[in-house]
């Protein structure tokens, strides 16, 4: 069973939107992958405080899968770049705890978090995660985004690594700054 919190229904936690039916038989919608991440987000969408608390054996077994992929799951998806901090706890009485964590709304506390989460060296992965995260918190759009990200991307920035990764550092840092201090410009 599910840990049920304060907040969340046990029909949140059917999982019966996450398959696809046709046919009589159950047809799975995208990857194994997939599927947990969008069932976990809307746990965690349909949650009071943006917080949930999950059994990783439980959810394997809901999801027919190994807890390895749970694992998997999370250190992909569930990501600070992302927005994301987990917790996990190993044992008989173990869990895990997925808490979605706002951007500041300040505009130099934003910038400062940018600057941060970025570092000295990013990888190709890691920036993509980042303006994905300022697409859904609609702080960047989609197009910026989509720039940007094509602007970082190893196909452009064709040098070896460690410099690369350096390199989209300061660009991804430097494009951003602009942006978050041109919003007012919208």
């Amino acid at each position: 069973m599910i840990k049920v919190r304060k907040g969340q229904s046990q029909s949140q936690l059917n999982g019966s939107d996450y398959f696809s039916r046709g046919g009589g038989s159950k047809k799975l919608m995208s990857s194994l992958s997939n599927l947990i991440e969008k069932y976990l987000n809307k746990l965690i969408e349909h949650s009071s405080g943006q917080l949930i608390e999950i059994q990783r054996n439980e959810l394997a077994e809901k999801f027919n899968c190994a807890p390895s992929q749970i694992n998997y799951v999370l250190t992909t998806r569930f990501t600070i770049e992302r927005g994301y901090m987990v917790e996990s706890r190993r044992g008989g009485g173990g869990f895990v705890r997925i808490v979605k964590v706002p951007l500041s709304t300040g505009e130099l506390d934003l910038v400062s978090e940018v600057v941060n989460l970025v570092g000295d060296r990013i990888s190709e992965r890691g920036s993509d995660a980042i303006l994905a995260r300022l697409a859904e918190e609609e702080i960047v759009t989609q197009r910026e985004t989509a720039i940007i990200g094509a602007a970082l991307s190893r196909n452009v920035l064709r040098i070896g690594l460690p410099a690369r990764d350096q390199l989209r550092a300061n660009i991804l840092k430097a494009v951003l700054i602009t942006v978050l201090k041109n919003q007012g410009d919208r």
